[in-house]
């Protein structure tokens, strides 16, 4: 594993985009599918920072669309790494749309991405420990663990007795 640590703030990403017709469904609102591709870019050039390798997409979660995101508004995309694990990392992101026009600015969509470090061949590689700094850093990071155990329950791929942070969350044995 490499040994080097990095800082969060080092896989910090903003990204902008402008809302055009073509982007937009017949209430001329932002297409989620649209949406979800420009959320996917600014988290893997998130994870691809910190990693410095070539990362795919493993899992979305948490989702939340708050408020549609009107034609001509323009989007700001800021996501991070939160929490490095094996080959895996987790990366939050925040959508927030602004009418310049009107000066109206909202946080409009939440996620968190999870992608996997590659090799040439597309096989897991290890990526690099992070290290959180700020309070909220740390805070995302703390919670990172318990998104993967739940994450992992979901998906199969772990026993929910074997989810030690989850069941602290309800004081389980």
């Amino acid at each position: 594993m490499p040994s080097t640590s990095k800082f969060a703030r080092e896989s910090f990403v903003t990204m902008t985009e402008f809302v055009l017709p073509n982007d937009t469904n017949t209430l001329n609102n932002l297409m989620g599918g649209r949406l979800m591709h420009w959320m996917d870019i600014a988290s893997a050039i998130s994870a691809q920072k910190h990693s410095n390798r070539i990362v795919v997409t493993a899992s979305v979660d948490n989702v939340s669309f708050k408020k549609p995101i009107q034609l001509g508004n323009v989007v700001t995309l800021n996501a991070q790494v939160t929490r490095a694990f094996n080959s895996s990392m987790e990366v939050a992101i925040e959508v927030w749309a602004e009418d310049i026009p009107s000066g109206k600015r909202i946080e409009s969509h939440r996620a968190f991405f999870t992608f996997v470090a590659v090799d040439q061949l597309g096989r897991p590689i290890d990526v690099p420990e992070l290290v959180p700094e700020t309070d909220e850093e740390k805070e995302l990071f703390e919670g990172a663990l318990r998104r993967r155990q739940l994450r992992l329950v979901l998906a199969k791929r772990m026993a929910p007795e074997d989810a030690k942070e989850l069941k602290s969350i309800f004081n389980l044995p």
